[in-house]
């Protein structure tokens, strides 16, 4: 089967999402690196999946408060292991101290047979991911506002930070399709 998956970015407004096609059968560690190739994020921090207050992560080696956490190990766990029907939903949040939540929806759930999918594909989004480390959705929308006054005792510094230029409304479809082309997702037919 293939899913239809919209994904959101929790409290950016304007909204920050993504439409995605996947195999149901995706890993979810694969399916992280969708989500990361899709945003725009580049997976220098941890994650988790959540579903019914159960969260679901990889175990990294030497690790020992990760079983403190009461996490459960998604090694070897799928996506149709957490959503199997329409309307459907998880929360996936990366890095845990900007705590970039996600809602994740599963939309639809289309035929798999006749459909050589392949690799994942964005159909559609909005916006910008913001910049990793920006402080979670308060920094990046404080951020935002920042920049759109240079007469702020802070705006040359956010610019230099951002290394000159940063358009929160620019999202390329075909950048983002061709990323997630390039890269091995463990899913090609």
């Amino acid at each position: 089967m293939i899913y239809q998956i919209h994904l959101s970015l929790l409290g950016s407004r304007p909204k920050i999402w993504r439409r995605i096609l996947i195999q149901s059968d995706l890993l979810l560690s694969d399916f992280h690196k969708v989500i990361q190739t899709s945003m725009g994020w580049t997976n220098s921090h941890l994650h988790v999946f959540s579903k019914n207050d159960v969260c679901f992560s990889e175990k990294a080696p030497g690790d020992f408060s990760w079983e403190d956490m009461g996490h459960t190990d998604y090694k070897g766990m799928r996506i149709s292991d957490l959503l199997g029907h329409e309307e459907e939903r998880i929360l996936y949040e990366y890095d845990f101290g900007d705590s970039w939540k996600h809602d994740i929806i599963l939309e639809k759930i289309l035929p798999g047979e006749g459909n050589e999918l392949g690799k994942p594909v964005c159909l559609a989004g909005k916006m910008n991911c913001p910049p990793e480390d920006c402080g979670g959705i308060m920094g990046y929308l404080n951020m935002l506002e920042i920049l759109k006054d240079p007469d702020h005792e802070e705006y040359e510094s956010f610019k230099e930070w951002l290394g000159g230029r940063y358009d929160p409304e620019q999202f390329n479809l075909n950048k983002v399709n061709k990323l997630l082309k390039s890269k091995d997702f463990g899913c090609q037919r």
